[in-house]
């Protein structure tokens, strides 16, 4: 019996074998241990080598883009040469929006970059965080990390 519990709360979780009806032992070799995929710098990266969903036309200035407050995920400039600050997240929230508002206030003032756009990127994205951010004249891209690295989902698809 495994009787698992929970620190804080209490809670218990209670497994009992009652009867073994196979037991086997497969070599798999070394264990590479956990690795995560889709955090935010595999976004980036992806997101960085397809500019165009960002906008069509659109060339990566640089990834990383440095401002007094922070790094601004990527730097890119549309097909007219207007600046795009891009802000991505694994769950976009306000916290991101907010972040976002602070990049391009600071940016803004660059008279190399001004006006400056923004983009909020993220795989999903809540929908209070979306109203803050169209209020505030930014942009909202859902990212699809599977697609964007190739996969097939495997979800039927008319295209």
């Amino acid at each position: 019996m495994w009787r698992v519990t929970h620190k804080k709360t209490g809670d218990a979780l209670r497994v009992q074998i009652f009867e073994v009806l196979h037991d086997s032992n497969h070599e798999l070799g070394i264990d590479p241990g956990l690795q995560k995929d889709g955090v935010e710098a595999d976004l980036q990266r992806l997101l960085a080598e397809q500019v165009g969903l960002i906008s069509e036309g659109a060339t990566l200035v640089r990834r990383e883009y440095p401002t007094a407050i922070g790094p601004v995920d990527l730097m890119v400039r549309d097909a007219s040469g207007a600046a795009i600050a891009v802000e991505i997240k694994r769950r976009g929230d306000i916290d991101g929006v907010e972040q976002l508002t602070r990049y391009l206030e600071l940016l803004g003032r660059d008279p190399h970059l001004a006006p400056v756009q923004g983009v909020f990127a993220a795989q999903e994205i809540k929908p209070q965080a979306r109203v803050l951010a169209e209020d505030r004249g930014i942009r909202c891209l859902v990212l699809d990390y599977d697609d964007m690295k190739g996969l097939e989902s495997g979800v039927p698809r008319l295209f």
